[in-house]
């Protein structure tokens, strides 16, 4: 549920749905193997991962305001303390509420890696937003984030991720002028696994969210708002199937499908089931790239997904050389997507 081993990516590329064949991993000894090396990650329960912030963000010592730039910030929730990074896009304006992405790695990164696994740094300077790389817990760097789904005991002796990003948001809103009614989530596999929690449980807060490569592993409740949600997912992803998963993770956790994440959605929000169908990628591009969007609700809260037929475990629009992640569609960007999609809500 996310990166083990990691590179410099390259640079994003934009461009501008045929329902996407769900497959199931090729090599099922490779696709156990990392499974269960990230579910071992999923149910650590050793305490704080502490970040190496990036060369050139200084970690900040006071509580001053923060300027254009980026900033590492640590905050004791119970008794951890806890890592974030915040980058300010280069034309804030401070007496102007600016609203604010969450963006969640995945298991066996943080913050900092998310940074440059995702480039949003550069889209949160081209849009105006605030952009956050909260970290999660575990050894070392290898952290993970308390998604839910865990069986027994670790369900139990988990950390309380929500409270978290809770506190995390409150400190936000007194370093920065926070648009509270515009604050999103994305994330990258167990991140986005996060945001469907976020979704759950915090749904008074997080406007929108925008999970890519990362299933529901919680139960959907009763959320006290309807959520809009853009699901991305690679119909090859050997990391977390398309499918509904298999083999070793039932075990330690219990993690939705990416059809069934979607449509506990589409219900919850009282989205029409009948999809509108639109193809993102181009004639000819190596990579067909289609879109759904479930509408109606009353709330006006779309549930989409955005298949990526032949994608693996990746960030569409970003480039890493990482064979056992799988292919990575360069013909679309999840960057430019996400904020257009976030950019259509706001909390009443």
């Amino acid at each position: 549920m996310g990166t083990l081993c990691l590179s410099r990516p390259g640079g994003p590329e934009v461009s501008h749905n045929v329902d996407p064949t769900p497959t199931r991993p090729r090599n099922r000894s490779g696709a156990k193997f990392w499974q269960v090396i990230l579910i071992v990650g999923l149910t650590s329960l050793t305490s704080i991962g502490q970040d190496k912030p990036a060369a050139d963000a200084p970690v900040d010592a006071e509580h001053i305001a923060l300027s254009p730039g980026d900033h590492v910030r640590h905050i004791v929730v119970g008794e951890r303390k806890r890592t974030y990074i915040v980058h300010v896009p280069v034309e804030y304006d401070a007496k102007k509420p600016t609203p604010v992405v969450l963006a969640l790695h995945g298991a066996g990164m943080n913050g900092s890696m998310m940074v440059w696994f995702t480039g949003l740094n550069k889209t949160s300077d081209t849009k105006g937003f605030i952009v956050v790389y909260p970290s999660g817990t575990g050894t070392g760097s290898f952290l993970t984030w308390n998604a839910g789904g865990l069986i027994g005991r670790f369900k139990d002796e988990r950390v309380d991720d929500v409270d978290f990003i809770s506190k995390l948001l409150d400190e936000l809103a007194t370093l920065v002028n926070v648009d509270e009614k515009r604050v999103y989530a994305c994330g990258m596999s167990n991140g986005g696994m996060m945001s469907y929690r976020l979704a759950v449980e915090l749904s008074e807060r997080i406007a929108a969210i925008a999970p890519v490569g990362g299933t529901m592993a919680t139960d959907i409740g009763e959320p006290k708002r309807s959520v809009p949600v853009m699901h991305f997912h690679g119909t090859k992803d050997e990391i977390v199937p398309y499918g509904p998963p298999i083999g070793t993770t039932q075990s330690f956790v219990r993690l939705k499908g990416v059809e069934d994440s979607v449509l506990t959605w589409v219900k919850s929000n009282g989205c029409d089931e009948k999809p509108l169908t639109d193809t993102l990628s181009k004639e000819g591009d190596k990579m067909k790239v289609t879109r759904r969007t479930y509408s109606g609700s009353k709330d006006g809260a779309d549930v989409v997904l955005v298949a990526i037929e032949g994608g693996g475990h990746t960030w569409p629009g970003r480039q890493l050389p990482i064979a056992f992640l799988g292919r990575t569609a360069r013909n679309i960007s999840a960057n430019e997507l996400i904020w257009e999609f976030f950019q259509k809500y706001s909390l009443k």
